[in-house]
């Protein structure tokens, strides 16, 4: 549409576009009225558009005429956002003052920098006249200092590298090993150390060492008449057992935490009465827990906590357990001298699945139909296998097919053998028990990847392992069930709290002064 002059100046004259004829346009005539329908249109589209909603929900009537409109408005006022956005240049700045090396080093000499990295870094100032040039700078004849065993480390390496001479190191560690044996000094010992003049090897002269060698032993080493002498501070410890009795409540945990038992022993209790009783169904609000563990105390106030010696749990005063530790491997027994029992079919693999079962099958690598003499068990290579039972190792070593073999016989006619192991962990002849590591899930032998061929014996023949069920249970030696029971009866007659009390040299000790500078630094 093309408005022409007409509607700028409805007024004048304008040319006609026919035939060159000039048309007045007299006020009132068409063109005015096509102005005024114009002004009318005009004013009806802001109505229309002020009745539009702009921004509705557009989670609401999705795909809908007012839903798309939103989204126009969306998409129009983020485009203008996107047309206002600033630009990223960067903003010159004033330019700064070029800085060679030696103005560099200059700076940093009026810092306090070269002191935190031990006065090395920053440059030599030039001396003013108020500086006295000094003959000879002075010896400390005296240095303080602790030191500290790392891990690993020699206590020589330590005594010499905090700064000790040779001679008085070797001469210092020779006394120690004379009262305890140096390498059972644990890591992370804090030595005390007071070192004299320099000698000629470059280390100083070595004048007072103290330290905690044992839980109940101080040492302290002092010059005398030029030589070194050991002096061996003894310390009272006492070994009463730590006996914490209390009511179970919602949660046997958390009312073993809030009796006072530590978190350690707690986790010890749980896993022993987990392999002689359920604990979803044996232990009910109101049992009476009795966790007895290992505790020594000195009389300077440190105390450490051992093993679980005692777990015990009882119901209306009757015990439902009574579990003591025993023998050199550390396992429970009840009060009658009988281990854990287990029962059912015992994994050689943890975690193991059944790959194959016992039975005809063809073969994955000879290719025809034979009789598979025991199960498989998936696993993933190097896993550990396990002895199903006490037994003696019969075989062990390469055997054909099966590759690496072990053969265990456990008496009364079982025997059981485990197959295509990677590495076998013991030699024939030995005696293992129930649940010990005897080799490792491999691939030797005709097979075809990382498996445990497990075959069961019954009177020389293979039978399916799986109709077989295994009862595994230890008892305590005829001949040291009295002393069992003995241990038993001495745990409990400890008093609960007892190992609580305070000792009577601890409190001799408080007012005297601290004969370890790491002590004085402490108190």
């Amino acid at each position: 549409m093309h408005w022409g002059p007409a509607l700028l100046k409805p007024r004048e004259s304008a040319p006609c576009q026919r035939g060159g004829a000039a048309v007045v346009a007299a006020q009132g005539g068409p063109s005015a009225n096509g102005l005024i329908r114009l002004w009318h249109d005009r004013d009806a589209l802001l109505a229309q558009l002020e009745t539009l909603d702009w921004t509705p929900d557009l989670a609401d009537q999705i795909g809908s005429a007012r839903w798309f409109r939103g989204l126009g408005t969306l998409v129009g006022l983020t485009l203008t956002a996107l047309a206002f956005w600033p630009h990223s240049d960067a903003v010159a700045a004033a330019p700064t003052m070029p800085l060679d090396t030696g103005a560099r080093d200059e700076f940093r000499s009026q810092m306090i920098l070269p002191l935190a990295l031990g006065g090395d870094s920053g440059r030599r100032m030039g001396s003013t006249e108020a500086v006295t040039p000094l003959a000879a700078a002075p010896e400390r004849t005296s240095l303080q200092l602790t030191a500290t065993l790392a891990q690993g480390d020699s206590f020589t390496r330590m005594l010499m590298r905090a700064g000790v001479s040779d001679a008085d190191a070797g001469a210092a560690t020779a006394l120690i090993a004379g009262a305890v044996q140096v390498g059972l000094i644990p890591s992370g010992t804090q030595v005390d150390l007071r070192l004299g003049t320099p000698t000629s090897d470059g280390g100083r002269s070595l004048e007072h060492l103290g330290l905690r060698a044992r839980f109940d032993l101080d040492l302290t080493l002092s010059r005398v008449n030029g030589s070194l002498a050991v002096i061996q501070h003894p310390i009272a410890v006492d070994t009463t057992p730590l006996r914490i009795r209390g009511v179970v409540g919602s949660g046997l945990y958390r009312s073993a935490r809030a009796a006072g038992v530590p978190i350690e022993a707690i986790q010890q209790y749980l896993q022993t009465l987990d392999q002689h009783m359920s604990l979803d169904t044996a232990i009910e609000p109101g049992d009476t827990f009795d966790i007895i563990v290992s505790y020594r105390r000195s009389s300077n106030g440190e105390a450490e906590v051992g093993d679980l010696l005692f777990a015990g749990l009882e119901h209306d005063g009757r015990p439902k357990a009574q579990l003591l530790r025993w023998g050199q491997d550390g396992q429970f027994f009840e009060a009658s001298g009988m281990g854990a029992q287990r029962t059912g079919l015992l994994m050689p693999v943890y975690g193991g699945r059944v790959t194959s079962n016992f039975g005809a099958r063809r073969h994955p690598v000879l290719g025809y139909t034979r009789m598979h003499a025991g199960i498989d068990f998936g696993a993933p290579y190097g896993a550990a296998i396990y002895a199903v039972g006490d037994a003696r190792v019969s075989y062990s070593g390469w055997h054909g097919g099966h590759g690496n073999y072990v053969k265990l016989d456990h008496g009364g006619g079982y025997a059981t053998a485990y197959a295509h192991m990677s590495r076998i962990a013991v030699p024939s002849g030995t005696r293992v028990q129930a649940g010990q590591v005897i080799g490792y899930v491999g691939s030797t032998g005709l097979s075809t990847g990382p498996h445990l061929h497990y075959e069961l014996y019954q009177n020389g023949r293979v039978v399916n392992p799986l109709s077989v069920r295994f009862t595994v249970s230890n008892q305590v030696d005829s001949k040291q069930l009295e002393a069992f029971k003995a241990r038993m009866a001495q745990l409990k007659a400890v008093s609960p709290g007892v190992a609580m009390t305070s000792l009577g040299p601890r409190q001799a000790t408080m007012t005297q002064t601290p004969r370890r500078e790491i002590d004085r630094l402490k108190s």
